[in-house]
């Protein structure tokens, strides 16, 4: 078997977990939804806005505008959360991440010489120093 077999053989597999099965099917309720879609329509239309005004001339910009945009992008994207099929799918994507990150994982630390039978599937975790600037994430 090829790598190119065995990554095929591996996306297979993939489709065939359940966390795969509840994402699929929690972005098809997304899609569905058409309120949701309503909210996210609404939520891009003022992030659109608020990103034209903030990208005029510093003595151009309407500060006060600025504010209110910023705040009804805020209310948009809390409705947007607040729909119980975006909380599934939030959660469905969140598993589906987890798995891919365990993937990657196995997959590194072959590719650096490690066991594929024996090496971690999480990632290391990494010392935070308390400062975010540059880093990569918490995880």
């Amino acid at each position: 078997m090829t790598v190119i077999e065995a990554a095929r053989a591996l996306g297979k597999v993939v489709q065939a977990d359940e966390r795969y099965k509840e994402y699929i099917g929690a972005k098809k309720a997304n899609d569905d939804d058409a309120e949701l879609q309503r909210l996210i329509g609404e939520f891009n239309l003022v992030r659109q806005n608020l990103a034209m005004e903030s990208d005029k001339e510093p003595d151009e910009i309407d500060n006060e505008k600025v504010r209110e945009l910023t705040a009804k992008m805020h209310t948009a994207y809390d409705a947007v959360m607040q729909n119980e099929n975006m909380a599934l799918f939030t959660a469905a994507k969140q598993g589906m991440d987890k798995l891919m990150s365990e993937i990657n994982t196995i997959l590194t630390y072959s590719v650096e010489g490690a066991d594929p039978d024996t090496c971690p599937s999480e990632p290391p975790q990494a010392a935070c120093g308390g400062s975010c600037e540059g880093c990569s994430g918490c995880g």
